[in-house]
């Protein structure tokens, strides 16, 4: 089967993500395939690069990366919701006149309508919030 998740919880002040991505390895081990994840609400903020957890603890965005690098799934975060949250790239930072960004690859800032695009190409959508 072919999933698609979205993630709503921030991460370290909700489990949502951490659900997220334990189930997203679960569905690869059974053989499934995940298509992409979109972050929106306080959930963009796992694209952040500003993070750094102790060291021993997990660091969500790594994770996610990884996830992205092994699997090739799409990571895909609201760029309004971002925006509202301080979480941009740096082409957006230019644009709004701010002197630092917090998103890169493999994350992408990108509108609703790829929400609703993974919604069409997965079997299942799966929210974590």
């Amino acid at each position: 089967m072919q999933y698609g998740l979205l993630v709503m919880g921030a991460p370290y002040s909700n489990p949502a993500p951490h659900s997220a991505l334990r189930f997203a390895h679960a569905l690869l081990s059974c053989g499934h395939q995940i298509t992409g994840v979109f972050f929106y609400h306080d959930g963009v903020h796992n694209a952040s690069s500003l993070m750094a957890p102790p060291q021993d603890e997990l660091n969500l965005r790594e994770a996610w990366a990884e996830l992205n690098q092994q699997h090739g799934v799409q990571l895909d975060v609201c760029i309004a919701a971002a925006l509202r949250r301080g979480v941009m790239s740096e082409s957006e930072a230019q644009r709004h006149g701010k002197q630092a960004c917090n998103i890169a690859a493999p994350f992408e800032l990108t509108g609703l309508g790829q929400l609703l695009e993974l919604q069409q190409r997965v079997d299942r959508l799966i929210t974590f919030a």
